[in-house]
């Protein structure tokens, strides 16, 4: 029957379209607004998942080492450094490099650490990076128990409060897009409920001749897709816009932050956004046709 009728569906939605043109484009403002803080929401959610990703990512052990130790014992402590579950990537950094690290920290105020120290008091070190971030201190508690190893930093009681934040701020993104969602369909479901009650003489008489609700429904449905879809587009319109602006921008007073921009990912975030406006066209419709329906 939809494929029969559709021609006529969608001539109806179209009239209608035409017929009542500020709701309508109240209708499709809605959506605009709506999907477009939606999609604002989405890019703020996997921004702060890839900055917070990026921070735990630069999480690394160190593993102090006793000196003096052979060739030979150094060679097996990075062994079972390797060996130890959880580790992903060993570097050693010798107690000259480690000086050298540190005077570079004071090469703007012209003093020289070798001259004044006199003799290097840095320890040999391995740089220990884990496969998941979030068992770093399971990693360097086996690391710190290998023969050779006198001491392992890794930031304890810091790293702990990081994990904390980083756990909050994804919660608390994905609850603040669900309720955007959820506030998206009421709004829309309002507005596309004026629309259909300026019409309800019209679905009355329908219903009077034998029309049945799904035959009702399908222009309605059509109408809510196609005012969805242009909103979806606005609302594309303005945050590609935007994000493009701000991913400029970042390139030089935001360079601390790695924001996406792969253009892939960019893409089918926009045709996410495609979809979820045709989707919450129909739930709207749906929702404010039930009402009506039923008499």
């Amino acid at each position: 029957m939809i494929l029969k009728n559709f021609g006529y569906f969608l001539k109806e939605a179209l009239i209608s379209l035409s017929r009542n043109r500020v709701l309508s484009l109240a209708t499709v403002t809605t959506m605009a607004v709506c999907i477009f803080f939606l999609g604002v929401a989405v890019l703020l959610t996997v921004n702060a998942g890839n900055f917070m990703n990026q921070l735990e990512s630069d999480i690394e052990i160190i593993a102090y080492l006793d000196d003096p130790l052979t060739d030979e014992e150094l060679k097996d402590v990075e062994t079972d450094i390797q060996s130890t579950a959880g580790v992903q990537e060993v570097t050693f950094v010798s107690k000259e490099e480690a000086l050298q690290r540190l005077q570079e920290k004071f090469s703007q105020e012209d003093y020289d650490l070798q001259q004044t120290l006199g003799k290097n008091p840095l320890p040999n070190s391995f740089e220990i990076k884990a496969l998941n971030p979030q068992e770093v201190a399971q990693v360097a508690q086996a690391i710190g128990d290998i023969p050779g190893i006198y001491k392992v930093n890794y930031g304890q009681g810091l790293v702990e409060k990081l994990f904390q934040v980083t756990k909050w701020v994804r919660i608390l993104s994905m609850v603040f897009m669900v309720i955007l969602a959820l506030g998206a369909i009421f709004l829309i479901a309002t507005t596309i409920r004026l629309a259909v009650f300026s019409r309800r003489k019209e679905i009355y008489l329908m219903k009077l001749i034998g029309a049945t609700d799904w035959f009702i429904r399908w222009p309605f449905f059509i109408e809510g897709i196609m005012m969805g879809l242009i909103g979806a587009l606005i609302a594309i319109g303005l945050l590609a816009g935007g994000y493009t602006s701000l991913i400029n921008s970042a390139q030089t007073a935001l360079f601390f932050i790695p924001l996406v921009s792969q253009q892939n990912f960019l893409v089918q975030v926009y045709m996410g956004l495609v979809a979820v406006g045709a989707v919450l066209g129909i739930i709207g419709t749906y929702i404010s046709l039930n009402r009506f329906l039923n008499v």
